[in-house]
């Protein structure tokens, strides 16, 4: 959406801007890679099909390039806080228990409760992986728009491997981004949780 008020009206020719899901399923990313994943014990991982942008069609490309790359994180930003507003909600309506002479609401979340927590905490976990500034994650236009004009050659040629490095972090250092993702969640759980 961002893209086409920026000029470019490649997705929406390509009939990309839909809620409907199955128009951004990957058969390798959302299918082939996240079973992989889970059948050799890590968590789940994969992508969607890419939204498609002509970046030569927008009016201020190196600049509007960084506004269409943050749309998806400042989206999930977005519904992350949805998600931890109604988490706030529920809890606060849930009966509290004494414990050591101090109130405490009862641990126990209901479906939805556990439905709002899982709604925030993944969106939460995408914006913040995405933002990470390695091609092909969104946070690569910040890095690629203060690159001078001069090493975007190069710094186009090295895209592949940054996508292998992509890959190989998640597949086998997990205790990096989970500290990571564990620091935001804490945090996530302080702003909506108390």
């Amino acid at each position: 959406m961002v893209a086409l008020w920026c000029g470019d009206d490649t997705a929406k020719r390509a009939g990309r801007l839909t809620l409907n899901p199955l128009r951004h399923i990957d058969p390798i990313g959302s299918i082939v890679v996240p079973i992989l994943f889970v059948l050799s014990g890590s968590p789940a991982f994969g992508w969607a099909k890419p939204v498609p942008v002509n970046l030569s069609r927008l009016r201020h490309p190196r600049d509007q390039a960084v506004l269409v790359s943050l749309a998806g994180p400042a989206t999930n930003i977005i519904l992350a806080s949805i998600g931890g507003i109604a988490l706030n909600i529920l809890i606060r309506s849930v009966p509290h228990v004494m414990i050591g002479g101090e109130m405490y609401p009862d641990t126990s979340l209901d479906l939805a409760g556990q439905i709002a927590y899982y709604f925030g905490i993944v969106n939460l976990i995408l914006a913040v992986f995405n933002l990470i500034p390695i091609p092909p994650l969104d946070g690569s236009a910040l890095l690629e728009r203060l690159l001078p004009a001069s090493m975007l050659p190069q710094y186009y040629r090295m895209r592949f491997g940054f996508i292998v490095i992509v890959l190989l972090l998640v597949l086998f250092d997990q205790s990096l981004l989970s500290n990571i993702f564990d620091h935001f969640e804490n945090w996530y759980l302080e702003i909506f949780a108390h």
